[in-house]
């Protein structure tokens, strides 16, 4: 049997572990935190549960193909519920759409708001996200790219996502669609998710808004860390070994430059035929690979926008119309995502997210009171933002929006992540997005889940292919897991390890 050493039990990592292990290699999660969940994680403070990590859960079916791998259930493991609505989009004239699940539900929403030509309009525009979404991923996202002339081996793909416009803007295909603005703002807002403007990103990333608008948003029981957690479960019962509280200081090397394992921080070595790496790709190169020079995209690559994060447990009340994920969106539109993204300022009228998970799950926080999750898009630390000046300012900031907005004030508990904060904890740039999806960093030009100077090296994560969210992530253990089984059996499975060549890499 063949052994594997994955380094970080976060999405990315225990995806790959439950692929692994469910196509029989033996394998241990290495994670440094005490819990799994990686930027997944959870905590707890006066009563209250907060949610480290992503918010939105979308694509149920890419969790269930990672759980079915290890040879679990999800419906067992992870027992959740979709949103409906998955969202409410509050704008600044104090106007609500509510994004339903169900096409005549959410037609039926768009006439009400917006009149009937834009929800005649919703019938195509579902039809086009349908179809962008059939052929980008399994021909682009949902597979791995050895260079950028595979795109070659799926000509029918190519010319129909240049039939339905994916290399047109995003922002005027949407206009052409929808007279009303809003709904404009609506179906385009997530190319942030990306870190591109709306009015600049590719429409091949409406798939994002597909996820979102018309898949369905999804809540687990417990909460969000709940799905690393059931990951972990499955992974465990599928043979993996994962060991908390550990840190890997440095990979490994047999005397051809191989793979032979790598080393803890307390100087045990774990002897291993692979390697999967889900470290930031540049905190992975600096910390566990210096002689090698990074994937120019890692070097010199463009990064995402950043956030600040405010977990806030509040006593009080909602206000009336409060949903599980609030959209607060400002009157600003493109300018502030000139200064958020072109020069790397805080958003001068800037849109904000609100999710509210003790709404759906009361054990989250104490009686009368209430867990939320406020989140503003901020530069990353290529900006010129000073955060030691700017991080109490945005504090009050948040604190004064979510007065205004009604929500409950009387904060108990809470923790403010600001990019430094992410920075500290493993994240280039300081932002959890990593690398924007600009064109040439997207599909095979984006840094490669291989490394070839290092054979049995290989990396999954939001930096790498296919790129960043959940579902992306969850997708990027699956094809890191595909790489690794397909280098095994020319490595040799039963091969002994060699003696790793001293001194080779270190921190």
């Amino acid at each position: 049997m063949s052994s594997v050493v994955v380094i970080g039990g976060g999405l990315a990592g225990l995806a790959t572990a439950c692929h692994l292990s469910g196509s029989g290699h033996e394998v241990t999660v290495v994670e440094r935190e005490p819990i799994p969940g990686g930027r997944a994680g959870r905590i707890h403070r006066e009563g209250f549960t907060f949610d480290t990590g992503p918010t939105v859960l979308t694509m149920r079916n890419l969790l269930d193909d990672v759980v079915s791998a290890a040879g679990g259930d999800l419906d067992t493991l992870l027992p959740m519920r979709r949103l409906d609505p998955g969202y409410r989009a509050r704008y600044a004239d104090g106007s609500e759409i509510l994004v339903k699940f169900g096409h005549d539900a959410m037609r039926e929403e768009i006439a009400r708001v917006a009149g009937a030509h834009d929800a005649a309009a919703f019938d195509g525009f579902v039809d086009w996200l349908r179809d962008l979404y059939d052929v980008e991923m399994p021909h682009f996202i949902d597979r791995n790219f050895d260079s950028p002339l595979d795109l070659l081996s799926s000509p029918g793909a190519a010319a129909r996502l240049v039939r339905l416009g994916g290399f047109g803007r995003l922002g005027p295909a949407i206009r052409r669609r929808f007279d009303d603005d809003r709904l404009q703002r609506l179906f385009t807002f997530q190319a942030m998710y990306a870190g591109l403007p709306p009015s600049d990103a590719l429409a091949l990333y409406a798939v994002i808004t597909y996820m979102d608008c018309i898949e369905g948003v999804w809540f687990p029981e417990g909460g969000m860390s709940q799905v690393p957690v059931a990951l972990a479960q499955a992974a465990s019962d599928g043979g993996a070994e994962l060991r908390y509280g550990t840190t890997v200081t440095r990979v490994l090397r047999r005397g051809d430059g191989g793979v032979a394992g790598v080393e803890l921080d307390g100087g045990e070595q774990l002897r291993a035929d692979a390697v999967v790496c889900t470290l930031d790709l540049p905190v992975a190169y600096s910390q566990l690979l210096p002689d090698l020079k990074p994937h120019r995209a890692v070097r010199k690559g463009v990064y995402s926008p950043s956030a600040v994060v405010w977990h806030v447990g509040a006593r009080g009340s909602l206000p009336e119309g409060v949903h599980h994920h609030n959209i607060h969106f400002a009157d600003a539109w493109d300018s502030s995502f000139d200064a958020l993204i072109k020069r790397g300022e805080m958003m001068p009228d800037p849109s904000r997210l609100v999710t509210v998970p003790s709404l759906s799950d009361p054990s989250l926080a104490p009686e009368g009171a209430h867990t939320l999750y406020v989140l503003e898009p901020v530069p990353n630390l290529d900006g010129v933002v000073d955060w030691r000046t700017q991080r109490p300012k945005i504090r009050e900031s948040l604190l004064r929006f979510l007065d205004r907005e009604g929500y409950p004030t009387d904060v108990v508990a809470e923790e403010l992540v600001d990019p430094v904060d992410w920075q500290r904890m493993g994240m280039e740039r300081g932002t959890p997005f990593a690398l924007a999806h600009t064109f040439p960093q997207t599909g095979p030009f984006r840094p490669p889940n291989v490394e070839k100077r290092v054979p049995g090296l290989f990396f999954a994560g939001s930096g790498t292919t296919p790129g960043v969210g959940v579902p992306m992530v969850l997708v990027s253990g699956r094809l890191a897991a595909e790489r690794v089984t397909t280098f095994l059996p020319a490595a040799g499975r039963s091969r002994r390890p060699q003696r790793p060549a001293a001194g080779t890499v270190g921190r």
